[in-house]
This record gives C-alpha cells, sequence and structure tokens, in this order.
C-alpha cells in the first residue's frame, strides 16, 4: 500500500512540477494565432489552356485550397478514423496519449506520439518536428487557444490544407492530383484511405516512393473506417483489393513548357516574387489539342529527320565492372547522368551480338532490342564499326517503346526546331513550341530565334510588285541574269534546282519558287521600296539586307513575327500582334486582369490593301495546290490551303509558312550553332511534315470558308488580278525589259 502512495505522490509531483513549467515558462512565450486565424495559404502560379487543361505550375509547394464544406466525407472519415477518431468530441488534447507519450520521453523509453489533429496544426504551423518535454507542452497549450479561437470545422480546414504529403504537395486536394491525377470529389475509397495514411511519414507512406507501405497503412486506414462504420465490409472487401494507378511522372505535362514560361515570365514582372505564392490563375489563348498536336508532331518529325541522317553513336561509355553489385551501382550512377527524355529513355548496353543487343533501363529491367528494332543503329554493332559509334557493353543508348511494346534503338537529336500557330483575325497564339525539349534546352526558338527566312519572304515581294503595277500573270524571265545582259555581275543568282523556265508568269514562278525571278522582281521594284514595304507586316527592315540578296530569304525573321506577317494575307490585310493570356484571377477567383482584344481586327490595323492581300493569297493557294507545298494539300485533303516553303542557302533553316480558316502557323527547323541540314533537305521535306501534322486537328473540325472578293478584283484565265489589268494583254507589257520574256 505505501508505494502505492510512494506512486501517487510522485506523479502528484510530477504533474506540479509539468503545470508550473507550462504556466510559467512555456505560456508567456506562446506565439500569436494570426497565422491560423489569418490563413494565407501559399498556392502556385498555375498557367491552363483556354480550354482549362494545367499546362504549368511554379512555386515551391504543390497546393490548393479547399474548404471544409467543399471536401467530401469520403476524405474526412478516413482521415479522422486513422489521425483522431474523438476529433470532434475532445478539447485538442488526448490526455491518455499525451501522458504515455511523457512518461516513455522521461523515462528514455520509445518515443511515442500522441497529438491530435488540432495539436498536429499547432506544430506544423508553430513549431520543430523535435521529441522534447517543451515542445509536447507548447504543442498541447497551443492546442487549448486554438480550439477556443476556431471551430472544429476550421481546425480541420486548416490542416487539409497545410499537410505535407509528399512529392512537394500540401494538402490532400493538390496530393490526389498528384497521386491520382484527380480532385477529391473523384477520389474512391481505397484512394481515400491510401491518401489519409501518408501524413503519418510522407516519406515512407509515399505511395509514388514507397508503394508497399503505402498499402500497409492504407489497409490500417480501411480497418479502422470499418471498425467506425464509415464503410460496410463489403466496401472494405472491394478497396482493399483494388489496384490503384499511382502517377510517378511529371505532374503537370510537358507539352505546353514554353508557353507556360512565357506566361511566368509576364506574370512574375508584373507580381514579383509574390507570383509564386498568392494563387494565381492565367489562362492563356491556346487550345489544348491543338498543343498537343503541335508538341508530337515537332517531336516526331525531329527524330525522323535525325534518323535519316545515321546514327552517331552512344552518348557516352564506360567500362563495367566484372563484379556483380559494382556493376549494377555503375549503371544506376550512369542512368542517373542521363535522365530520360519523354519517351526517349536511357539505357545501359550489357551484352552485344552481331544481329542483337541487351540492355538495362533505369526501372532495372532488361529488354532486348534486334531486327526491326536495330533500325539506324544495326551497323552499330558490327566490328568493322567506327570507333565513335560502336555499341559495346557499358554504351549508353536511347530507346523508344513503340504502340505494340516492342523496343527500337533511337538517340537524342542534335537539331532542333519550332512551331507556332495564331488566330489570324485577333492575333491569339493557339498553340507554341519553343523546340524540341523545353527541359534540355529552355531556349525558346519560335520567340527568339533570329533565322534567315529563305524563299519564305518571297511573298512579301510579291505583294509589293502588286502595288507596283505588277499581276499574277506577268511574265518573267527564269533565266540566269548573266543570260540577259552584258555587264559584269557581281552576283549570279541561280535556282535551287539548276533548272530555268525561260518566260514564267509571275503566280506559278511563286509557286515553284523560282529564285532568279525573285531577284529580277526585287531589281525591277528597287531594294529600297520593300525596305519599306516590310514593316507593313511586322517585319524588321533593319534585319534585312540592303541588297538584292533581300529576294532569297538573307535577312533575319523568328517564327512568330513570320507566323504574325502571313496572318496579314490571312485576314484580309490587317496586322495584329501576337497575344498570350485571356483572363488572371487570384486565389479566390476574382478577375484581375482580362483581355480586351478584339475578335477581328479594326481598320487601323490594316496594313495592305484588301485587293492585295486576296490576290497574294491567290498565289500562295497555288503553292499548296501545284508547287513546293503541295504535299500540304494532299495530305490534309483540303483545297483551301495557303503557305510558302522556305529554304535557306546550303540548306541551313527549312521552313514553312501557311494558312487556312483564319489559322496561320509556321514551321521551321535547324541546328542552332547553322550548319547545313542536308543536301536532299528543303523546306518542303522538313518544316512542312511539322505544319501538316500540327494543323491537323486545328482544321479537323472545320470546313473551307470562301473568301469574299474585293471590289475592283476579277478572276481572269484562271488568275485573279486587280480589274484594270482583267486581260494577259494588259499585264504582258509590265515591268521593265528585263521582267518580260525576251
Amino acid at each position: 500500500m505505501k508505494w502505492i502512495l510512494r506512486l501517487a505522490a510522485v506523479a502528484a509531483l510530477v504533474v506540479t512540477v509539468v503545470v508550473a513549467y507550462a504556466v510559467l515558462v512555456v505560456a508567456p512565450v506562446l506565439p500569436a494565432l494570426d497565422a491560423l486565424t489569418d490563413y494565407k495559404p501559399k498556392i502556385p502560379l498555375r498557367v491552363y489552356t483556354a480550354d482549362n487543361v494545367l499546362i504549368g505550375e511554379f512555386g515551391q509547394e504543390r497546393r490548393d485550397f479547399v474548404a471544409i464544406k467543399d471536401t467530401p466525407e469520403l476524405m474526412k472519415n478516413a482521415l479522422l478514423s486513422i489521425e483522431d477518431a474523438r476529433f470532434y468530441t475532445h478539447s485538442g488534447v488526448d490526455f491518455i496519449g499525451l501522458v504515455r507519450a511523457l512518461v516513455s520521453d522521461l523515462t528514455g523509453g520509445v518515443k511515442q506520439g500522441a497529438s491530435t489533429i488540432t495539436m498536429q496544426v499547432a506544430r506544423n504551423f508553430f513549431l520543430s518536428q523535435e521529441k522534447t518535454v517543451k515542445r509536447k507542452l507548447t504543442e498541447a497549450l497551443l492546442a487549448y487557444r486554438i480550439e477556443k479561437a476556431l471551430t472544429k470545422d476550421q481546425i480541420l480546414e486548416l490542416y487539409m490544407n497545410q499537410i505535407y504529403l509528399g512529392q512537394r504537395s500540401y494538402g490532400f486536394s493538390s496530393a490526389a492530383r498528384t497521386y491520382f491525377g484527380k480532385s477529391l470529389p473523384e477520389l474512391s475509397i481505397a484512394e481515400a484511405a491510401m491518401l489519409a495514411g501518408v501524413p503519418q511519414n510522407p516519406v515512407r507512406r509515399n505511395p509514388a516512393v514507397n508503394p508497399e507501405r503505402a498499402k500497409q497503412r492504407q489497409l490500417l486506414v480501411l480497418k479502422s473506417m470499418l471498425r467506425l462504420g464509415n464503410i460496410t465490409q463489403a466496401q472494405f472487401d472491394q478497396a482493399s483489393t483494388e489496384p490503384l494507378h499511382i502517377n510517378t511522372g511529371p505532374m503537370v505535362p510537358v507539352h505546353a513548357a514554353y508557353v507556360a514560361e512565357m506566361v511566368r515570365q509576364n506574370i512574375v514582372s508584373e507580381y514579383q516574387d509574390a507570383a509564386y505564392t498568392m494563387g494565381l490563375k492565367v489562362y492563356t489563348t491556346i487550345q489544348d489539342a491543338e498543343q498537343q498536336a503541335a508538341f508530337d508532331s515537332v517531336r516526331r518529325n525531329v527524330l525522323a529527320y535525325d534518323q535519316r541522317h545515321g546514327y552517331r553513336g552512344p552518348e557516352t561509355v564506360i567500362d563495367l565492372p566484372a563484379d556483380p553489385d559494382a556493376r549494377d551501382d555503375a549503371i544506376d550512377a550512369l542512368l542517373l547522368k542521363h535522365p530520360a527524355n519523354d519517351d526517349l529513355l536511357p539505357a545501359v548496353v550489357t551484352e552485344v551480338s552481331a544481329k542483337s543487343l541487351k540492355a538495362e533501363l533505369a526501372s532495372g529491367d532488361s529488354i532486348q532490342i534486334s531486327g526491326q528494332g536495330l533500325g539506324f543503329a544495326a551497323g552499330a554493332l558490327q566490328p568493322n564499326a567506327a570507333k565513335a559509334v560502336r555499341l559495346r557493353p557499358g554504351a549508353l543508348i536511347r530507346v523508344v517503346q513503340n504502340s505494340k511494346k516492342a523496343w527500337t534503338m533511337s538517340q537524342l537529336p542534335e537539331v532542333d526546331a519550332a512551331y507556332v500557330s495564331l488566330n489570324a483575325e485577333s492575333g491569339a497564339y493557339r498553340a507554341l513550341v519553343g523546340g524540341f525539349d523545353f527541359r534540355r534546352k529552355n531556349f525558346n526558338h519560335a520567340t527568339s530565334a533570329w533565322r534567315q527566312p529563305g524563299s519564305s519572304i518571297k511573298p512579301f515581294i510579291y505583294s509589293a510588285a502588286l502595288e507596283r503595277g505588277f499581276a499574277p500573270a506577268t511574265l518573267i524571265n527564269d533565266v540566269q541574269l548573266s543570260a540577259t545582259t552584258t555587264e559584269s555581275l557581281k552576283w549570279d543568282p541561280r535556282n535551287d534546282d539548276d533548272q530555268y523556265a525561260g518566260p514564267i508568269r509571275m503566280q506559278d514562278a511563286l509557286a515553284q519558287s523560282k529564285n532568279v525571278v525573285s531577284v529580277r522582281i526585287l531589281r525591277a521594284i528597287g531594294v529600297p521600296y520593300v525596305l519599306e514595304y516590310l514593316p507593313r507586316f511586322g517585319l524588321s527592315a533593319d534585319k534585312q539586307p540592303a541588297n538584292l540578296t533581300l529576294a532569297l530569304g538573307t535577312g533575319s525573321v523568328t517564327p512568330v513575327q513570320l507566323a504574325s506577317a502571313y496572318g496579314v494575307f490571312a485576314n484580309g490585310g490587317y496586322l495584329v500582334s501576337p497575344w498570350l493570356v485571356q483572363r488572371v484571377t487570384d486565389a479566390k477567383g476574382k478577375v484581375l486582369f482580362e483581355s480586351d482584344r478584339p475578335a477581328t481586327p479594326p481598320e487601323a490595323a490594316r496594313a495592305i490593301d484588301a485587293r492585295n492581300a486576296f490576290v497574294t493569297d491567290s498565289m500562295l493557294r497555288e503553292v499548296t495546290l501545284s508547287g513546293t507545298g503541295a504535299m500540304a494539300s494532299t495530305r490534309l485533303q483540303r483545297q483551301d490551303l495557303a503557305g510558302k516553303t522556305g529554304t535557306t542557302s546550303d540548306a541551313v533553316d527549312g521552313w514553312f509558312s501557311g494558312y487556312a480558316n483564319a489559322i496561320v502557323s509556321v514551321a521551321w527547323m535547324g541546328y542552332d550553332e547553322p550548319r547545313s541540314l542536308g543536301t536532299r533537305e528543303f523546306g518542303s521535306t522538313l518544316a512542312l511534315p511539322i505544319w501538316i501534322d500540327a494543323m491537323r486537328p486545328a482544321l479537323a473540325a472545320s470546313t473551307p470558308v470562301e473568301r469574299v472578293v474585293p471590289d475592283n478584283v476579277v478572276y481572269v484565265d484562271g488568275r485573279w488580278n486587280y480589274s484594270e489589268f482583267d486581260s494577259d494583254a494588259g499585264v504582258k507589257t509590265l515591268g521593265l525589259d528585263d521582267t518580260t520574256a525576251d
């Protein structure tokens, strides 16, 4: 009996000391509750397409805010069943659990937790994670104060939005998107239970990193829910065996990374660093289906170009150790240095023969490639292959899995490409891809790469010629300049194919991209006049040469600039500037900015006469019907396309610029350090395939729209023309001597 009295006395003394310590030492320095009563979660900047698809997220924390009234009962029940079943009945502290944890700490026993939801809120907002008597007392006192200051629902709301749940995700709404790609209301019982098990240890219970431990914890949650009557036995049985698909890749798709970065720069310049935490939502003009098609097209056609120009060999080669463990470590270290590039996966060759190879992936899987899967790299397995190309054990290669799950050799391309699409009427971006891969190279070629346009410049020279009295039927002599003069020439341009047609009508010359004809036209109307004319299209005169090489596109343009310029022909003669952001809202949905751009261009934006735009358009349509861009009409099965190929000297740049139904787009391919793309490569083989594949979904739902014929434009002998030149007899006499047939 005495030992019981002594134990009670000791317990009373301990309680007295603890209470005194709490009142005299801890209570006076408790922090204010402003962070709770005026809760301002750090919600990242998010960027969306026009059709509400998330394409970018910027901020250190992934977080959404969901009010408790909008939080599903399923998610609340799953959480409380495992973390704090008595949450709505206790006063903030679980006394039995707290005493047990304190005694364990004081006696040096196993560290134990006894934190209620309220105590966890106190810890997450104000305290560290260290397990000491002082911190536990501080946590308990703060919990009492929180319970007096806030309602139970407010406390739970704070917890469910603030708690860290792994993968940079804070709060259950963000975690639902991260792990399952779903909103909270879309979660199944099994998924909600999986998330509810994460708070105990976001590292060890992380479904993406430790799926087995996460599954074990999920089963505990489900058993608690069953015991508390939150779910039935049938629901438990179904949920406990339900296969879950956990996202392990990037939460935000990478297909619009260049667009998202453009928005980020714009918003940060306006709101500074606060942009990353204030929950801004930016809605762009981008159309998701068109953006995805553009991304896929750029990657597919860049890889196609790369493969037809041969295998360059492994990215690097290491000597594999003989010891199995050391060998595995070496392979893992190498793969870590060379991450996956979208579907281009790194692999380390482990065995080779004359007709096949084995390789190991980062997942640990071993794959075998043979036959057609070796493709352009088959020669690299041969003993006589050049050392730089030869494949041997320890070589790092790239592989891709096709739709039939077969593995194929590939490689990271050195060439790059860009694509941009605009609404020709309003200037709104519809799609933009600034390069092959943003993570590898974030330079935006679409907006910032100044490249020679090649023959893409010719329509603007032809447009200028219309203003000087030329017409689609004007005959121009397609022979070298040296053939029509006796004077010594410093420059005697040639056609790309070195074929000359003699007298040819201007419209046909554009369709066939005759270089000599373009030079003769420029010489006739004068370089100074064209340099004054080009800015009407938004093209920079100071970026163009003040000589006849201007006719062959030796100046500089960006893909976006060229798209806007071709838009003038597409919309009837108006220059509209590209724009991207439709609307910006704050975390509560309040509109902070909304674009007031008109859907159609105002008359003040007129750049060229409507007749000029219409007639030039008719010539550009001939390019896609019978000329260098005819593949577009054939593959897209449309007769309303207009555009122009462009190939620079030595095929350093390949272009296609074109439009239909008020959608204007430009595709480009080239090396960052300019060099030839190949003697058999042209804009029609490099850029036109990108353009076709990217434009297909944009045009799929539309039918050709007949353009309204402007006043004083007539159709004569298969060509549109100004009415004052309504016969061949009228136009044949136009131009200088060297622009007419000899």
